[in-house]
């Protein structure tokens, strides 16, 4: 398709008799790209040449659908409705009209509320799940009552100044092409009333009981530097979700299509595994930035894995209070980062799971050693641990690892008694004579996710 020509409008009419557009692009795997509910409309989002790059880029080797909430863009209806369920029958209309048995769901920002919800309710659609910036808890968008407050009488009293700092909050920089139009087109739909809709409705929404439901292999994506909402919000989807993995990636906005586009595209690629998008060196041009710029490759090979988790978060939290949780879990993690180097190891800075360190080594011995000073850092700090090392064959690239045996080490460790360390029989196989403490026998484990039973052993103190 020509960068210059306007994806064809089509029509799905929801439950409740609105007319909901929607466009495809490419062909292969069917990937629903959901609007973030509230900013851009997808052909505005098309005219501008980061837009389209976006769009063109997430079609290559897959189908993307795209579509506008009611009241946005072309479609029907207005935004005085801002409930879940409505937008749900907006998603639901283009998936029924399009008709696909499987496909990928990308829930972005305020959508990733109704992809959750859709996902846990119709696991045998949805085959890959892709969150970003996003919570299931709705005051996590939003700073407050007064600060919430102070927005709607902004948007009622200067609706344009409303709109520029909407269009900040989405592409991090100001006076840009894309910052100009995103203000003009929040400034033609946006009205005061609008905003109040959508965040007494936003509000009100706690998914975090669908969580668990949610049987899709899930990806969270957040950026590092985004405060709404937190980064606790991403773990917390991390940790809940059965088969999520999480990355953090670098940066402010809320808009995947700004900043540091390609390792978005380098993550979703190797997450969907498009094996030539994911192997193949890319090379991005852009007109605009007048350079061409080679994306790294991944790196293959074994490694000793240790994932450390902190036992019982949730009843820690209720305890002890969200802050105080969370500042001696920062400090802990600080903790365990020095102890993972000390004994030779590397801690995974781009990948955290749950309110866990991921780390790799290269000798069984250091990562058994570096395990139980980890476990000792735990119970020091008042976080016990859970512990599980595995040995494997992993991909690394830039600062994340992937791969099988990523997940059986995180699923070992779920196995082990606060403070305890497990080990598969790979390691206990490669330390049995250097590691100077002795392995209690546990058996063969069924593992989730995992075809065969893996036999763990518990690590203990030498006689």
């Amino acid at each position: 398709m020509s960068a210059a020509m306007e994806p064809r409008i089509q029509y799905a009419k929801t439950s409740d008799g609105v007319n909901i557009a929607y466009w495809t692009l490419g062909g292969g795997t069917p990937f629903v790209l959901m609007p973030s509910s509230m900013l851009t409309t997808s052909l505005t989002h098309w005219a501008t040449e980061r837009g389209r790059r976006w769009f063109m880029r997430l079609a290559e080797n897959r189908m993307l659908i795209r579509y506008d909430n009611r009241g946005c863009g072309h479609s029907s209806g207005d935004l005085v409705d801002y409930s879940l369920g409505t937008r749900l029958r907006d998603l639901e209309a283009v998936i029924e009209r399009l008709n696909h048995d499987k496909f990928v769901l990308f829930g972005y920002w305020l959508s990733g509320l109704e992809a959750i919800h859709y996902a846990a309710e119709h696991p045998e659609r949805v085959s890959r799940l892709i969150l970003w910036c996003t919570s299931a808890l709705g005051t996590d968008f939003f700073r407050g009552e007064d600060v919430d407050r102070a927005l709607s009488e902004v948007a009622a009293k200067d609706p344009r100044l409303y709109a520029e700092m909407m269009s900040q909050s989405a592409w991090g920089w100001s006076g840009s092409e894309e910052a100009r139009v995103t203000a003009a087109d929040i400034l033609g739909r946006v009205s005061a009333k609008t905003f109040e809709a959508i965040t007494k409705a936003t509000l009100r929404a706690d998914l975090r009981d669908r969580l668990a439901q949610v049987r899709a292999p899930t990806l969270v994506l957040h950026r590092r530097d985004r405060g709404l909402p937190p980064q606790d919000a991403a773990r917390t989807l991390a940790a809940s979700i059965p088969d999520a993995r999480l990355m953090m990636l670098e940066g402010d906005s809320v808009g995947p299509y700004a900043g540091d586009v390609e390792s978005v595209h380098a993550a979703i690629d190797e997450f969907l595994g498009d094996a030539q998008a994911a192997s193949t060196p890319k090379v991005e041009r852009s007109s605009a930035e007048g350079r061409a710029r080679s994306e790294p490759t991944a790196v293959s090979g074994t490694a000793v894995i240790l994932f450390a988790d902190i036992a019982d978060s949730t009843g820690l939290t209720e305890r002890l209070g969200d802050a105080a949780f969370r500042a001696k879990a920062r400090e802990l993690d600080g903790a365990l980062r020095t102890v993972i180097r000390d004994h030779a190891g590397t801690p995974i800075e781009g990948k955290l799971l749950g309110d866990g360190v991921l780390a790799i080594f290269t000798s069984a011995r250091q990562a058994i050693e570096a395990g139980l000073a980890c476990g000792e850092a735990g119970r020091h700090a008042g976080l016990p641990l859970h512990l599980g090392l595995h040995a494997g064959d992993v991909i690394r690239e830039d600062n994340n690892v992937y791969g099988g045996a990523v997940n059986i080490a995180s699923r070992i460790s779920g196995l082990s008694a606060p403070g305890e360390a497990l080990v598969s029989d790979i390691v206990r196989g490669l330390a049995r004579t250097s590691a100077g403490v002795r392995f209690e026998d546990r058996g063969e484990q069924a593992l989730k996710g995992v075809g065969d039973p893996v036999r763990v052993w518990a690590v203990r103190e030498a006689e």
